[in-house]
């Protein structure tokens, strides 16, 4: 796994889905994630939950999650009481994040559990960083980093500890590209918004501002 400077805490995250519009009533069938600080995983969580009515053949044939499956699994409001109590205050990284931040917010809001859910999106960042890759998902993207696949894609827990992977690929690369020390997690929202073209200078200040700051503090660290 790189070597990332990384040092804050986050929950890695991803869910697997009955569809795609959880406004229309599709629900979550499974979360998996990972606690992460720097290159070490804290904690685990994966939980399979009960929609109570039928997935679609099309759905069990691309997650391998079948009915038989969820028929004796939680319902949401115990498997989200417990993701409450695993993700505390930390921020989220998530493989296209939209995606799993409506899903996450709308079981939270739906069991009375309502939080800020701050999402940083490895997709984001790596079409931002990255310019060769053929596509950017989360298959092809571990591959192009030469990150450990997991057995299989589309189960939640698997999903995120590549996310993990990828997470900690991107951070590295960023710090040896362009010579950070501690990489803030705000200056990867940053990267996130920014234009494509717009990101390498706003690296290069963003680093040349960390390293006047260590040299204001230390007096020779960068003399």
């Amino acid at each position: 796994m790189p070597n990332s400077l990384q040092h804050e805490t986050v929950i890695v995250v991803d869910v697997e889905t009955t569809g795609m519009q959880p406004e229309k009533g599709d629900r979550v069938i499974e979360i998996g994630a990972v606690k992460l600080r720097g290159q070490q995983v804290l904690e685990r969580f994966e939980r399979l939950i009960r929609p109570d009515f039928l997935i679609s053949q099309e759905i069990e044939s691309l997650t391998g999650i079948t009915n038989n499956m969820l028929q004796d699994a939680p319902g949401s409001p115990q498997v989200m009481a417990e993701f409450v109590d695993f993700i505390g205050t930390y921020p989220f990284v998530a493989h296209n994040a939209a995606f799993d931040q409506k899903f996450i917010d709308a079981e939270l809001t739906l069991f009375g559990r309502p939080r800020p859910t701050n999402f940083y999106c490895t997709l984001q960042l790596a079409r931002r960083l990255y310019h060769d890759p053929i596509n950017y998902k989360l298959s092809t993207l571990v591959q192009y980093k030469n990150l450990t696949p997991a057995p299989t894609f589309h189960r939640a827990l698997a999903d995120a500890e590549m996310t993990a992977q990828l997470w900690l690929a991107i951070n590295n690369d960023i710090m040896q590209d362009y010579g950070f020390t501690f990489l803030p997690l705000e200056l990867l929202k940053k990267v996130s918004a920014a234009a494509k073209e717009q990101v390498g200078d706003l690296l290069r200040k963003a680093a040349k501002d960390a390293r006047h700051n260590q040299l204001d503090t230390t007096g020779s660290l960068f003399g």
